[in-house]
Order: C-alpha cells, then structure tokens, then sequence
C-alpha cells in the first residue's frame, strides 16, 4: 500500500473517495509504454484495495509524433504510411484489458473507464485529438470515457445505494442557469433536469 496523487477526485462527506480521474501524458520514448501500464494497474489495485467502491478513471494522452516529421524509432506514434506504430496499437490492447470493473468485488487492478488520446503535434492542428485512433469501435475512445464513469457511479452509489441519494445523487442545472450559456460554449452538455443546481 501506499499513498497515490490523483489527478481528479470527488469525495462526499462521510462516504469518502467516489470517483476519480488519473490523467497520464507521454511526449515520446513510447519505449516506455510497458513501465506506464505496469504503473497503471499498480495505481488502480491500490486505489480499489483501499477504496473498493471508488469509480476509477484512466486517462492517457500521447503525442502523436509523425514518422514524416523526422521523428525515429521509438518516438513515431503515426507512420509515414498513416498506419498506427505498433508499439501504440499494443499498448492499446493491453490497455483494453485494464478496464471494465462493474462491482465492488470484481478486479481490483482495473478501471472502471479507461481512454486513450493521440494528440496533433503539427502547428496547423495542435492540441487536437486524432480521431483516427483508436478507431471508433475501440472501448478506449475519449467519448466515451465520462459517460460511462458517470454510468458506474450512478449504478454504485445512487441506484445500489438507495440511502444514500441526498449525499450521492448527481446534481443538475436549472435551464434558466446563466452558467449554461458559459458550458454550451465550451462545447460541454449539461445535465438539465427538475433537481436544481444554480
């Protein structure tokens, strides 16, 4: 056991830790890859084995270095080809295997969401994420991620626990909310609904 940063973490009083949110970044030497999965699943069986009820997220983000950029070696995420380095589509499916935890009593060392993000590293699309990987029926893609987090955390904490609804339930915004206008346009969907959050 030992103790872990992370990165995002909602904790409700006299609940403690419910869901949290690991983000990891690597800007190259994807050499490495294998030492950050190992990380990855050590960080989340010690998370579950001190809080088994959490809702547990990995994020990874990579750079997406071009092989036509002069990058070599290691370093290339995207082929001069356009086809995905092989060490990434393995990393990939490695990752896959480190997520879809549903109960508190299944495996503590995976996640309950995991995603995976190859950001554009060229001037005339930096910061964006390269939609192409991983391909759109990839459990890792970034889409998905909250939505299913979110999913988990109502099934555990709000519908499982019934209880507990004034400390777990999600809060939503009232429409007439001057914030929405803020959300909208920073493309994020809110929650509308009767339980109103101002």
């Amino acid at each position: 056991m030992k103790t872990k940063q992370v990165d995002v973490v909602v904790s409700k009083a006299g609940i403690g830790p419910c869901l949290a949110v690991s983000v990891k970044g690597m800007l190259g030497a994807f050499r490495n890859l294998t030492n950050r999965m190992e990380e990855a699943a050590g960080d989340c069986m010690n998370l579950h084995i001190t809080y088994p009820a959490l809702v547990y997220g990995f994020l990874q983000v990579l750079r997406a270095n071009y092989e036509s950029d002069g990058v070599r070696g290691n370093d290339v995420a995207i082929r001069s080809s356009g086809a995905i380095a092989p060490d990434i589509t393995r990393y990939h499916d490695a990752m896959v295997g480190l997520m879809d935890r549903q109960g508190v009593r299944n495996d503590v060392g995976r996640y309950e969401s995991v995603a995976l993000a190859l950001v554009d590293t060229r001037k005339s699309t930096y910061g964006e994420v390269i939609d192409e990987f991983p391909l759109a029926d990839s459990p890792l893609v970034i889409t998905r991620f909250f939505s299913k987090l979110y999913k988990i955390y109502d099934m555990r904490f709000v519908y499982a626990a019934p209880a507990l609804v004034n400390k777990t339930q999600r809060l939503v915004w009232a429409p007439e909310s001057p914030a929405l206008e803020i959300a909208r346009n920073a493309e994020f969907i809110p929650r509308i609904g009767p339980d109103r959050l101002q």
